[in-house]
């Protein structure tokens, strides 16, 4: 007989969870339909962006020369603590070659005792200590002794230092190669976000550019109180330089950056000034009134001073601005404005 049992109904729970799926499915496609495509980035926004990240990277930069900077003073500091420590020890033996020479002619002439042996220890502090209670030291020998005694503690410190710079040397190496890595992300994320734009629109920004850099240079021409002396020679080789790409770490003669250009300028000029632009910030007088601003007076901008530039005059400076750019004239208000310097 055929069985008339009713078809087994879905729970009501079950119901619920597949109704409540179903909506939320049909709430989603709904959303995926309406939602508008991400809309591309405009050209300003991508060099708003781009400008960011260059300062960002010029930041770095500054670092990067400081740590580089530092570490040059201390390769040369350790190599003349090597070559010091070297001499001394030379000394050191050819002090203790004396006073041997000295302990065998007493010896062959019968008037040595046999603590004099003591002598050529290579550590004679304790003895020298006990010296003055024994007859039997010349002072001659007493005079050695104290030559050596004294070498050896020169030696002693002069070792450590070297040990501690040693340390400083691998600390400052580490930086280096840290600030290096910060500096290239940044210009790799900003040459991606360059990427988006079409060869169009990156022809459009370098024209821009160049009719920037063009009218600055017209404004600056022949305008503003002249530098005198070494100021006037440094903003001259600067000048020289118009056109040089810039280049992060780089201070001449061919491509520089912001930092780089000034401190290569002012030692054409036959002035030397520190290499960063934090310290060059404290290498003359300080102008805080743009109007008191003379040609070839330094720049700085920023609130931690990572850029610098020469003042060319009616309120335009000559520097090598960022990546992707060359050394040209620019609006000093185009970056904030903090004081200048008077080598």
């Amino acid at each position: 007989m055929a069985s008339h049992r009713r078809p087994k109904q879905p729970s009501r729970t079950r119901v619920t969870v597949l109704t409540a799926t179903a909506a939320a499915a049909v709430a989603l496609t709904s959303q995926a339909a309406n939602a508008a495509p991400s809309a591309k980035p405009s050209k300003d926004e991508v060099k708003a962006k781009v400008d960011k990240l260059y300062e960002e990277a010029e930041h770095a930069t500054e670092k990067y020369n400081g740590a580089k900077e530092k570490q040059q003073k201390l390769d040369k500091q350790i190599d003349n603590l090597q070559d010091k420590v070297a001499r001394g020890q030379d000394e050191l033996n050819d002090l203790r070659d004396g006073l041997g020479s000295l302990a065998s002619a007493q010896y062959r002439s019968g008037g040595i005792d046999p603590s004099v042996q003591l002598f050529l220890s290579s550590d004679p502090d304790d003895y020298l200590d006990k010296a003055s209670t024994l007859d039997q030291l010349s002072s001659q020998q007493v005079d050695a002794l104290k030559k050596i005694q004294e070498k050896q503690r020169s030696l002693a410190q002069q070792r450590q230092e070297a040990s501690d710079k040693l340390a400083d040397l691998a600390a400052t190496r580490k930086e280096l190669r840290e600030n290096k890595e910060k500096v290239q992300a940044k210009l790799a994320e900003a040459q991606k976000v360059l990427n988006t734009l079409t060869a169009a629109e990156k022809a459009a920004l370098a024209a821009e550019e160049e009719r920037a850099s063009r009218a600055s240079a017209r404004t600056a021409l022949g305008g503003g109180q002249a530098a005198s002396g070494r100021a006037a020679a440094a903003y001259s080789a600067a000048q020289s330089k118009l056109g040089s790409p810039y280049v992060y770490g780089a201070s001449g003669p061919s491509s520089f950056d912001c930092s780089g250009l000034t401190s290569w300028a002012f030692a054409q000029a036959g002035v030397s000034i520190p290499r960063t632009s934090q310290a060059q910030a404290s290498a003359g007088t300080r102008i805080y009134s743009q109007s008191d601003l003379k040609v070839g007076d330094l720049v700085l901008f920023y609130g931690d001073l990572h850029h610098v530039g020469f003042y060319a005059g009616n309120g335009q400076i000559l520097h090598a601005p960022r990546t992707g750019t060359v050394v040209r004239y620019e609006s000093i208000n185009n970056m904030p404005f903090q004081f200048g310097v008077r080598i």
